[in-house]
């Protein structure tokens, strides 16, 4: 039991170094590396920024000749393949690693499994599965992203009592506190893009950027606008490239001065699939794309009919509600714009994760049935 409790506190202590560094590293994962000899750490790390060196490569430096016979605790399986560095797995077999403790398996078609024979097949004890959930909850965006190409869809919300995201005169700010805004540019600060619709910036003009987040980040999250029909002018914050980078995902509605415009402004234009219904954007596509170019975390901020949308496609990943103990009634505008379900039983269902109380407002975080048995319970 005690070797077993000794286990877990250090891959606790390798998942810990993996989460600080989750700001610095997509579109590579971040993962934490603990290297021990008789359960003391002569050596541990995390992933550096792309192009930098990973997590294990990092641990054995600290580490030195001490690695030799030692025990790697590895949040995600070593790589074994050449990208801008070397593979993890051949660093560990040459520093004379003798066992590797690995959370879970790396779904990368690059890796899947590669990394654990190529260590096994040298003659490397290796164990995986050791704590794997935890694993899981923190790299739920990059396992999104590796098993099925898009980026991973985050949708934030914030509502009043009864579920009401804006005023009937459409006023919105502020339907919750300080704190509780905080909290979402930490949101914001762990994407690597910030999505909304054109009703959204028409009516708020946001600038999108974050403010206030702590903890490491080598750029600014790309801010995504999806106009399908080209109504938001190339003005105003979002269109400020000294702010951060903007792209526009349009379709082939958008009137070409419009097109020309956003350009001329410095946003990048991509012209996709348009939804079903002809008016917007496919966000399914959007996603795609998105992934395509490297993004893990899009987090989705508005307005109540993109969130509908991304709702009734199935693509929501990860839900955060802040909840205020506002009441705006039946003439507010409510928080997901579509007509839903005609039935209960044909009502999507999301499980909770966790509820927490954050200043005067609560957040609560939901995932999708499908996700709860991969994620378990707890926050991300």
């Amino acid at each position: 039991m005690a070797n077993t409790t000794k286990a877990a506190e250090l891959m606790g202590r390798a998942l810990a170094l993996g989460a600080a560094a989750r700001r610095r590293t997509p579109p590579n994962p971040w993962v934490g590396c603990v290297i021990a000899r008789d359960g003391v750490i002569v050596g541990e790390g995390a992933t550096e920024e792309p192009g930098g060196a990973h997590a294990e490569v990092v641990a054995l430096a600290a580490a030195g000749e001490r690695a030799r016979g030692a025990t790697a605790f590895v949040t995600l399986e070593p790589c074994s393949h050449h990208g801008r560095t070397g593979p993890c797995a051949d660093a560990l077999l040459a520093s004379g690693i003798g066992r590797v403790v690995v959370a879970l398996e790396d779904p990368d078609p690059q890796v899947r499994g590669r990394g654990l024979d190529r260590l096994r097949d040298a003659g490397v004890e290796v164990e995986v599965g050791l704590g794997a959930a935890e694993a899981t909850r923190s790299l739920a965006p990059y396992l999104q992203h590796r098993t099925t190409g898009r980026a991973s869809c985050l949708l934030k919300t914030a509502t009043s009592l009864d579920g009401r995201v804006a005023a009937a005169d459409g006023t919105s700010q502020w339907i919750t506190g300080a704190e509780a805004r905080a909290d979402a540019h930490e949101l914001r600060a762990d994407s690597q893009a910030i999505v909304i619709g054109s009703g959204t910036a028409l009516a708020d003009r946001p600038a999108l950027t974050v403010r206030g987040a702590a903890g490491p980040s080598h750029r600014a999250p790309l801010r995504v606008l999806l106009d399908g029909r080209g109504r938001v002018p190339a003005d105003g914050p979002l269109f400020d490239a000294g702010l951060a980078p903007t792209l526009v995902l349009t379709t082939a509605r958008a009137p070409g001065p419009v097109l020309d415009a956003w350009r001329a402004a410095g946003a990048k234009v991509e012209i996709i699939e348009a939804a079903s219904d002809g008016a917007g954007v496919d966000p399914a596509a959007a996603l795609g794309l998105l992934g395509r170019d490297g993004v893990l975390q899009a987090m989705v901020e508005g307005g109540s009919t993109l969130h509908g949308a991304l709702i009734a496609a199935d693509l929501v990943d990860h839900l955060v509600a802040y909840v205020s103990g506002a009441v705006l009634g039946a003439d507010g505008r409510a928080a997901f714009g579509w007509s839903g379900p005609r039935t209960l039983e044909d009502a999507p269902r999301l499980e909770l994760l966790d509820a927490r109380r954050i200043g005067t407002d609560v957040r609560l975080d939901y995932v999708p049935p499908r996700e709860q048995s991969r994620t378990g319970s707890g926050s991300s």
